[in-house]
């Protein structure tokens, strides 16, 4: 396909539906063979198929991004098919709101199991691979990870207790990561997507979505497109001294 990810392999975890999709074709139309992860393979074919279908190359993954085991065996198949790993977008994300007093233990520990536990597994995974890449022609050493978060990790939301602690521990663990990973060339960054249109908002009433919208300044809902632009740029050289970033697309909702 070419483009400036030609030959570099990308693992994009929670790929079956919007912001994770978007961003695997994002990729794989920029060159980079992907690694399609969604919780069952039938939601990681379909977007495989789409990709192939536009020329690109993918393999498509059923995990549970927060078993460590099955991450682990994933990454040695996407290494043993593709013989590195040079980006991780760690995408995969639950909600289970709900009033903190009316919270249940299972609706805590899973949100945090996923969004938060399931990106440390699939960083932890890629870590050694990552810091071992050896230049080959145009490709870098080392590589990029990018972990979604959320504005309200930054902000916190009411009856969303367990996602904001999971999403804002993301953003810890992203500052992390790029002080730990830095002097092997592993360049670690987030993206805080705000209000985000999707299947779920679109169903929203209007007087609750006019509301949000008051509170943009761009006076729109962003599009799965804007996240995986962002994404395509901080996995890309051109972000080549950027690490350790929270990057905000939220359309001025807050600074």
């Amino acid at each position: 396909m070419g483009g400036r990810l030609e030959g570099r392999t990308a693992i994009v975890t929670g790929t079956s539906r919007g912001i994770g999709k978007a961003i695997a074709l994002v990729l794989a139309a920029e060159g980079a063979n992907v690694a399609v992860c969604s919780t069952k393979v039938e939601g990681s074919q379909k977007t495989v198929d789409e990709i192939a279908a536009a020329g690109g190359k993918a393999r498509a993954y059923g995990v549970d991004v927060a078993d460590s085991a099955a991450v682990d065996a994933v990454v040695k198949d996407v290494i043993a098919a593709f013989g590195r790993v040079d980006i991780l977008v760690n995408n995969a994300g639950i909600t289970r709101d709900g009033l903190l007093m009316r919270m249940s233990d299972d609706d805590w520990c899973r949100v945090i199991d996923v969004n938060l536990r399931g990106t440390f597994n699939f960083t932890r995974a890629v870590s050694r691979p990552m810091m071992k890449n050896k230049a080959e022609g145009s490709l870098p050493s080392g590589g990029a990870i990018v972990n979604i978060t959320s504005v309200v990790g930054i902000t916190g939301n009411a009856g969303q207790a367990n996602y904001t602690a999971s999403k804002g521990g993301v953003i810890a663990f992203t500052k992390t990561v790029a002080k730990e990973l830095g002097s092997r060339n592993v360049r670690c960054n987030a993206v805080a997507p705000g209000f985000i249109r999707t299947e779920m908002t679109d169903a929203l009433p209007d007087d609750l979505k006019n509301r949000y919208l008051e509170g943009i300044p761009l006076k729109r809902f962003g599009e799965a497109g804007d996240i995986a632009k962002a994404v395509e740029w901080l996995v890309s050289d051109e972000s080549a001294y950027v690490t350790g970033q929270i990057i905000s697309v939220n359309g001025g909702m807050i600074g």
